[in-house]
């Protein structure tokens, strides 16, 4: 009861921060930096130095300066923000796949999560906080030092309570028995999914929900296949996201020759007029919208299914 109060009050993040927290340093949306803080430690980054003692005692979201009174904000470690400045040791699910993964997973607090495999956890931490505070997340991986790298990151983001991680080759091993029929869920990164699927037929309760992450459409018609014995409602989803890109302009607006008032651009003059002739208004400024120029594209094949219920 005690782990559990703990773990709520450290996913919650309203307290103040405190020396050993991780606090992500963020500059602007696409520069972040996660920072464990101590009492003697320095930041350092191009608005100058930032001592961590100064962080101590304030809330998450507060803004600091530094020694050239420049500043940045310092933010709670969210799965959103530790899914853009974890370290990569395998490509890694982004918000737009996670989201729609826990959604159709049916993922609600108290739940029992399998997945296969853990790489940099990205995932996996949006699993925690799905579960939390009363559910668990195993996840595997065959690579043992990338289980072990796992484990150090979860910790630092206090989801150890909530994550256990262990080493095991699922498609040839399948998961492990002691989780048989106890699955609410599970979710599979995997090169050759197809191996697994008859594991997860087992570790699923009735009803349960499987998603298959698979970056090529061949994978995709392989798994479906060996999905049908067991399983039902099989659906493939790609996921595409666009961003768009929201800034302010000034535009300076002049009179027609009808008295309406036209804006332009204040680097443009009106057509057929010199400069002595030109009438100087009040800018004002404009929200311009437009869509970013490096959208992200294809990541993966989102594939769920839903295990058949014994008649």
């Amino acid at each position: 009861m005690v782990l559990q109060i703990e773990q709520e009050k450290r996913l919650s993040f309203n307290r103040s921060i405190k020396d050993g927290d991780l606090v992500i340093v963020y500059e602007r949306h696409d520069v972040m930096k996660a920072v464990k803080v101590s009492e003697n430690g320095v930041f350092h980054n191009r608005f100058g130095t930032f001592k961590h003692s100064d962080w101590i005692g304030k809330s998450f979201g507060s803004k600091v300066l530094s020694l050239k009174g420049r500043f940045v904000y310092l933010l709670a470690p969210t799965p959103e923000l530790w899914t853009l400045v974890l370290s990569h040791r395998t490509q890694i699910l982004y918000i737009a796949d996670i989201s729609f993964v826990v959604m159709y997973l049916e993922i609600v607090p108290g739940c029992l999560v399998l997945e296969s495999g853990t790489g940099s956890g990205s995932l996996t931490t949006s699993l925690a906080r799905a579960v939390a505070p009363t559910g668990h997340v195993y996840t595997f991986d065959f690579h043992e030092q990338r289980a072990a790298s796992a484990r150090e990151d979860f910790e630092r983001t206090g989801l150890n309570g909530l994550v256990t991680v262990g080493v095991r080759d699922i498609q040839g091993e399948g998961f492990p028995e002691e989780f048989c029929g106890r699955a609410d869920s599970v979710f599979l990164d995997l090169p050759q999914p197809w191996l697994a699927i008859p594991s997860v037929g087992k570790m699923l309760k009735e009803d349960g929900v499987l998603c298959s992450f698979s970056p090529c459409i061949e994978q995709v018609q392989r798994s479906c296949e060996a999905l049908r014995s067991c399983f039902t409602d099989i659906r493939t989803f790609e996921v595409l996201l666009r961003t768009y890109e929201v800034r302010q302009r000034i535009l300076e607006s002049h009179p027609s020759k009808d008295g309406d008032s036209v804006d332009y651009h204040p680097c443009k003059r009106r057509l057929g007029c010199d400069e002595s002739e030109r009438i100087e208004c009040p800018a004002s400024p404009s929200v311009m919208i437009k869509p970013c120029t490096e959208a992200r594209g294809h990541t993966g094949y989102l594939t769920f299914a839903r295990l058949k219920c014994l008649v």
